[in-house]
């Protein structure tokens, strides 16, 4: 199979595709990997490191997509990207379809691009293995995060997140006990931060508490303990995640507005549509905005601007997957996996998994 790494376009995003490692693991399969020069750079991985292993490297963006039978990226497409693409091709990468635009659905299906999204990857037992390690990154980052934008050279209200003797620690509620949530309350903890995890799951809450003994208060994900915990939080983190679908709206403005004066918001499931009704995508270099007299932090691809750490994670998960669709084709992979099958989300031209807002398959397809 041709298999080829475009170099990722959005602004900040460092990570790539495959790094050398999961390359020479396809070319020893006499698979031909396509790498576009510099995709690698920002990963700390030259082109040279990828010739080494046996890659080709193409120079131009366009012959990037164009040449592979499955297109191996991290960020989903862009508009353009999209264009480029031709009946027949794999698409894998973080779709996070449920938040796209109408437009680049129904690119997919009048292309008849086969779209494999990591973010739906699912193991029978309902975990997300590929999305699951670049939680893990973005839950560890939310803390440091948080206690900078606590300072008041970044407009917080000047609390140190881990306190002192005699100087009370920063609240900080946490919204989901997921992975991202279990992994942003490691790092609040390690902080010395005084934690609120709250989730509809009471298993979930259990484990937390197993892991966590007597270090974290649990409280049941309902709207009224929601609305208490906004009102005394220093920092509220929003780690609701649906697979496949739009992330609720479980904070509303209301609640927003009744927390106290330069608060902090980290929506980290903005890349899903976000879980706050404040919320709004923002980028690495703006990445925070007032709303309600509140600093709001909403950044998508936070794991982009640790390139390399996020890569080697990326790779060390999906790599199997990728050589499993490379050795058997996609059909005899989807079939015999149910994990890829669950990651499927369009396919010769019909919509397979997820939906779109404001899209009507009966209607479109």
């Amino acid at each position: 199979m041709n298999i080829t790494v475009p170099k990722e376009v959005r602004f900040n995003e460092y990570r790539v595709g495959l790094s050398p490692l999961g390359v020479a693991a396809l070319v020893q399969q006499a698979h031909t990997c396509f790498v576009e020069h510099a995709a690698g750079l920002g990963a700390g991985f030259r082109d040279t490191d990828y010739e080494t292993v046996g890659a080709r490297i193409v120079f131009s963006h366009e012959e990037a997509f164009r040449r592979g039978d499955l297109v191996v990226k991290v960020a989903r497409p862009l508009q353009e990207e999209l264009e480029w693409l031709e009946e027949g091709q794999i698409v894998l990468a973080f779709h996070h379809l449920a938040s796209a635009s109408p437009r680049k659905v129904e690119t997919l299906l009048d292309h008849k691009i086969t779209a494999l999204a990591y973010d739906q990857i699912q193991l029978p037992d309902g975990r997300l293995p590929v999305l699951h390690a670049m939680s893990e990154i973005g839950g560890r980052m939310a803390a440091q995060i948080a206690a900078t934008l606590l300072q008041n050279d970044r407009g917080g209200k000047g609390i140190l997140l881990g306190g002192l003797p005699g100087v009370p620690a920063a609240e900080v509620g946490i919204l989901g006990a997921g992975a991202v949530g279990r992994s942003a309350s490691r790092a609040f903890l390690g902080l010395g931060a005084h934690l609120t995890l709250l989730d509809r799951n009471p298993m979930r809450l259990e484990e937390a508490d197993n892991l966590f003994p007597g270090r974290v208060v649990t409280l049941h994900s309902t709207p009224v303990n929601i609305a208490r915990t906004c009102r005394y939080v220093d920092v509220l983190v929003g780690a609701v995640l649906v697979p496949g679908e739009r992330a609720p709206i479980v904070v509303t403005r209301e609640m927003v507005r009744s927390m106290k004066p330069r608060s902090v918001i980290l929506d980290l499931s903005i890349d899903q549509g976000g879980c706050v009704e404040t919320s709004r995508p923002t980028s690495h270099d703006q990445p925070t905005f007032e709303a309600e007299n509140t600093i709001h932090y909403c950044v998508p691809n936070m794991p982009g601007v640790v390139g390399r750490t996020a890569t080697h994670a990326l790779n060390a998960v999906a790599t199997p997957y990728i050589q499993e669709i490379a050795r058997l084709g996609l059909e005899e992979a989807v079939r015999s996996d149910p994990a890829l099958e669950a990651g499927l989300c369009t396919h010769r031209g019909k919509l397979v998994h997820v939906l779109s807002p404001g899209f009507d398959p009966e209607k479109e397809s």
